[in-house]
């Protein structure tokens, strides 16, 4: 038996190396009590298994793998019905949000196909997103407190004469207090924005008059130095670039979906 089924696998192995993609031309690799399972049953199965879909290079080894999987799973799947597992009431509820969660996913990918990045789109988002956040970086330090109460007290030091060094070292809480609070060269898009607006307002050589509040804390800001730097080339970036623009399309697809729709919070 065990030879017979060896036989058979590898006649199975023959057949799929001429299978290419997915959903192609279905044809069926084996039948389990009268279940087919096709060529695109193992092609969406690899892709979801290993990242790939089985092809002409695929090796015959690990096909073989896949094709017993599928077996196998298919065994149990059986068994499991005969159990009436899939009317459990969390089985149930499982099954259909992993449907919301396959067809959503679907929506979104026709989405993207149908709405492809213009040149011009990846342009505007290269000048907005990689040429103004990056063309200039700054040297900065910072201190660090956990109420707004006491940063404005540090404020009020430094406007007395205090040493900003000093007071990040005493009283900041971040982990650099122990260098003085510095923060070393950074472009504004490594920064929160909050923290990365107040530091773009701020002269050389001067502090922030007010707390500056981010998911970290309360900070007081001491901007040293500023300079400008040459932003990535536009082709090394494209790939971000594409992400950038394409979840744009997706808010904005999001949007108008909520502005048609009646939503209830409870």
């Amino acid at each position: 038996m065990k030879n017979h089924y060896q036989t058979y696998l590898t006649a199975c192995l023959f057949f799929m190396l001429t299978f290419s993609s997915i959903a192609l031309h279905a044809r069926d690799i084996v039948v389990i009590n009268g279940e087919h399972i096709t060529s695109d049953n193992l092609a969406i199965y690899g892709q979801k298994r290993i990242g790939v879909a089985p092809g002409e290079s695929f090796p015959q080894e690990k096909l073989q793998e896949l094709i017993v999987e599928l077996v196998n799973r298919e065994l149990i799947y059986q068994d499991a019905l005969a159990l009436s597992l899939d009317k459990q009431p969390n089985i149930v509820l499982e099954i259909k949000e992993q449907i919301k969660n396959i067809i959503t996913r679907a929506r979104i990918n026709k989405l993207a196909e149908d709405n492809p990045p213009s040149d011009s789109q990846l342009k505007a988002a290269y000048n907005a997103q990689i040429v103004a956040a990056t063309s200039t970086e700054y040297l900065a330090r910072h201190i660090l407190l956990d109420d707004e109460k006491t940063a404005k007290a540090i404020i009020k030091e430094l406007n007395g004469g205090a040493s900003f060094e000093e007071l990040a070292k005493t009283k900041s809480t971040g982990p650099s207090a122990s260098a003085g609070g510095d923060l070393g060269w950074f472009s504004g898009n490594q920064m929160v924005k909050p923290f990365a607006d107040a530091v773009k307002k701020l002269a050389i050589k001067k502090y922030t008059q007010r707390p500056i509040n981010t998911r970290f804390g309360w900070h007081v800001i001491y901007l040293e130095d500023k300079r400008k730097v040459d932003p990535p080339p536009f082709e090394s970036v494209k790939e971000q670039l594409v992400k950038i623009v394409q979840n744009k399309i997706i808010n904005d697809y999001l949007e108008k979906l909520r502005d048609k729709a009646s939503i209830e919070f409870k």
